[in-house]
């Protein structure tokens, strides 16, 4: 029979690589063309319409940057687009949360205890609301389009905070952040899509007609690039997330993801501002300092809040096959014998302050909610306990393939 479990496992590996790799080619061109353009000087005898130009040495070879201020004279025959990757990394991203979060919806995106919705229900709001980030924040930047983009920033990081709260009141902690990340994420992708490659578009129209371009779009494009590059580390921060439950799973988890914004920004300015040769704002890291302790701070909350109330002692029906199941008393004496001194409200192997993932195994519904991960980590391969530190013997591996198996497939025999 057809392993579907493994395949749907391999899948999301896929999809996770791919975009773990388009991520990297994006934020890689973005942070080295913010680079590039803060550092260009204008230098005498420069051609027209350049503003500068930059000197770089790279893999054993000279390179001469220049930057035309609107368009050169005319269109150069060979022009290579910056595009793909935000695309690609948008889409993969956003097959990681269909895969993840709306296939394991009931475990990963829907918690009862903060909002107990449909499964239908909770992927509208998903989907509905990463539509309304792009849609708020573009109405922002066209209604505030003469100000600075310190004053849009700040209505930027205003909506962020608000939405940072709201998606947890909805859904789970760590579905939350991860949310936050794809509505912050998203408003990155469109800015490219909707703006800054048109924009582009309109400047090689203009350019292959004869005409002169209009610096404008130049100027529109440039800001959304900016607000890109601000926005680049506090995404990555909440994609990283979901593998730490003080960050997730706390009850100040919506303050600590706003002020990985303001750390965003603060690290960006010395880079920014060192690329510009304007100097080394070394306060950026002592501020930079300050908040993450005070992230550290509020993370040591003794409330977790996706952990703090006690295990449910009815099986949900979804998973009810799994506590049905004739192999299910052996497997859950293997696994408070052999992994809930870690994934407990309150472990107790030496060094464990939290339980990993915010994982708890110590209910029979806690049990079955993870068969599938249980599957994977204690049954099909070695991974859990680290280094077998608990001693699972063959055989209880064993018991733990056939329980998942028996219960998803039946009887193969």
């Amino acid at each position: 029979m057809y392993d579907f479990a493994v395949a749907w496992e391999w899948l999301a590996f896929a999809a996770r690589w791919l975009h773990v790799i388009t991520a990297i080619a994006w934020i890689g061109s973005s942070f080295y063309f913010i680079a590039l353009d803060l550092g260009l000087q204008h230098r005498p005898g420069l051609p027209e319409g350049v503003s500068g130009e930059e000197w770089q040495v790279h893999g054993g070879g000279f390179y001469n940057m220049r930057k035309y201020l609107v368009a050169p004279p005319e269109m150069p025959e060979h022009l290579t687009w910056f595009k793909w990757e935000s695309y690609t990394t948008w889409l993969s991203g956003f097959a990681m949360l269909c895969i993840v979060y709306y296939a394991g919806a009931d475990l990963y995106l829907i918690d009862p205890n903060v909002l107990d919705i449909s499964i239908p229900v909770a992927i509208l709001i998903s989907l509905t609301s990463i539509a309304f980030g792009w849609i708020a924040y573009d109405f922002i930047c066209k209604t505030f389009v003469n100000y600075s983009n310190t004053i849009l920033m700040v209505f930027l990081y205003a909506l962020l905070v608000a939405m940072a709260w709201a998606y947890t009141e909805v859904f789970t902690g760590r579905a939350a952040l991860l949310h936050l990340g794809a509505f912050t994420a998203t408003i990155m992708s469109a800015n490219v899509f909707f703006v800054i490659i048109p924009n582009q578009k309109i400047v090689v129209a203009d350019l292959i007609a004869g005409k002169t371009p209009d610096p404008i779009y130049g100027k529109i494009a440039k800001q959304r690039s900016t607000h890109n590059n601000y926005l680049t580390l506090p995404v990555i921060f909440l994609m990283l997330s979901n593998h730490y439950p003080l960050a997730f799973a706390t009850e100040y988890n919506w303050i600590i993801a706003s002020l990985v914004f303001l750390m965003g920004v603060t690290i960006r300015h010395w880079f920014n501002t060192q690329h510009a040769r304007k100097g080394s704002p070394t306060w950026t890291w002592l501020v930079t300092v300050i908040i993450f302790i005070v992230i550290i701070w509020l993370s040591s909350s003794p409330k977790l809040s996706d952990m703090d109330a006690e295990g449910e002692t009815s099986v949900p029906a979804t998973y009810q096959r799994f506590a049905d199941n004739a192999h299910f008393p052996a497997v859950k004496d293997i696994v408070l014998s052999r992994c809930s001194m870690c994934h407990s409200n309150d472990p107790v192997w030496q060094g464990v302050n939290f339980p990993p993932k915010g994982v708890l195994l110590e209910s029979d519904a806690e049990i079955a909610a993870h068969a599938r991960e249980i599957y994977f980590q204690a049954g099909r391969t070695n991974a859990m306990p680290p280094a077998n530190v608990t001693e699972i013997a063959p055989d209880e591996r064993e018991i733990l393939v056939a329980w998942f198996e028996t219960s998803v497939y039946g009887d193969r025999n």
